[in-house]
């Protein structure tokens, strides 16, 4: 045999061995892990309402809580164990939306000084949740002229894709005069961004939809913006107790495409109320991931479950129960790869019967499908 047939020889199993390993790497999926199994929940907060759940860039999980006083505790274990409480503004009343700036890693929570409209301040970590420091910050209208109130929507994220990457953006809201029910047909959903690490805010343009309020956002693969709303009532004439759904594709500055969800309840079925949701988007490459979480309720705020969508949000052809008992308002974050959050989907959430405590659920992707392979459902 001569010299460069045995070279050959030698080189094509070193070739096989890259490619399958490069093939499997692309099909890895921390959330689905082994495929078994996992899950568990705990009370991590008690009296007082309001839950969002973010993942810092050095994998602390961070639960925030509150419509006293603004409360944070941590994880740095992956949500084993919690720390303290760490009292960020007394008074203070939850805004929602906590983001994450994946850029410099700091933590931003949104602080209004009771049930909005009411006076905003904002608060800075930049030690990944230990402390806190009010911020600065401007926030400029939206075209009619309203500055947004920020209660209570899901956290916020750091786009990635596209011209506008290293953006960041939380969903807000606006009341147009009060929360009352006269002043329900002129609420809207929108969203802020910041595009100088979260000194200046700009606000977009009002959702498509009257009526709306409380939202959830995530960004797809190919850098469209996925938004989902609470509706209060429909001004269309439309069932109300299902989501609402709208597109960006400049960034998050204006929402097209709107449509009614096929499979997404709204809170319990038997009113026109809605129901804040949680929403995250699993960090798997080149699959776009969701998870959404609400009641799969006829009747009163209980049976919280979550539904899982692989297609970017158009299917979801997978739900499992969370808790048949008491349960309210949620918000969802996803673990990071290289930390004891890798791997683990957290679900907090407002239970107990009448609510008063925030519970931590954390699990994988498999205890979701109910063991069934992931994949199955990737078309």
């Amino acid at each position: 045999m001569k010299p460069n047939q045995i070279m050959k020889l030698c080189i094509l199993p070193i070739i096989l061995i890259f490619l399958f390993s490069s093939c499997n790497q692309a099909e890895k999926n921390p959330f689905w892990g082994d495929g078994q199994e996992k899950f568990e929940v705990q009370a991590v907060f008690e009296g007082e309402r309001f839950p969002n759940v973010v993942v810092a860039t050095d994998g602390s999980v961070i639960a925030t809580w509150g419509n006293n006083t603004y409360q944070v505790k941590r994880s740095d274990d992956g949500g084993t164990t919690w720390g303290e409480i760490i009292t960020v503004a007394d008074p203070g009343f939850h805004g929602g939306g906590v983001t994450v700036d994946e850029n410099s890693g700091a933590i931003f929570a949104f602080v209004e000084k009771g049930h909005p409209i009411a006076p905003l301040a904002v608060y800075k970590s930049t030690d990944h949740g230990r402390s806190w420091k009010e911020h600065d910050v401007v926030i400029h209208p939206d075209k009619k002229g309203n500055i947004p109130s920020m209660h209570m929507n899901e956290r916020g994220i750091t786009l990635k894709y596209g011209e506008h990457a290293g953006r960041l953006i939380r969903p807000t809201r606006s009341y147009a005069g009060g929360n009352q029910r006269e002043f329900w047909p002129e609420h809207y959903t929108n969203a802020i961004y910041s595009d100088d690490g979260g000194d200046t805010w700009y606000t977009s343009d009002p959702f498509p939809a009257y009526g709306t309020g409380e939202a959830t956002l995530e960004e797809l693969s190919d850098g469209r913006i996925y938004y989902n709303s609470r509706r209060h009532l429909s001004t269309e004439g439309l069932n109300p107790r299902i989501r609402y759904i709208a597109w960006s594709y400049d960034g998050g500055h204006t929402w097209e495409d709107m449509s009614l969800s096929d499979e997404l309840p709204d809170g319990d079925q038997d009113r026109d109320y809605g129901l804040m949701a949680g929403l995250v988007r699993l960090p798997v490459d080149d699959h776009d991931i969701l998870i959404y979480s609400n009641i799969d309720s006829p009747s009163g705020r209980s049976n919280g479950t979550v539904w899982a969508s692989f297609d970017g949000g158009k299917t979801w052809p997978v739900k499992r129960l969370v808790e048949d008992g008491g349960f309210a308002y949620s918000s969802m974050a996803a673990g990071r790869q290289g930390t004891p959050s890798e791997g683990w989907i957290y679900l907090m959430y407002e239970g107990g019967n009448p609510y008063g405590y925030a519970y931590m659920a954390r699990f994988n992707l498999a205890w979701v499908t109910g063991g069934r392979d992931w994949r199955e459902f990737v078309k």
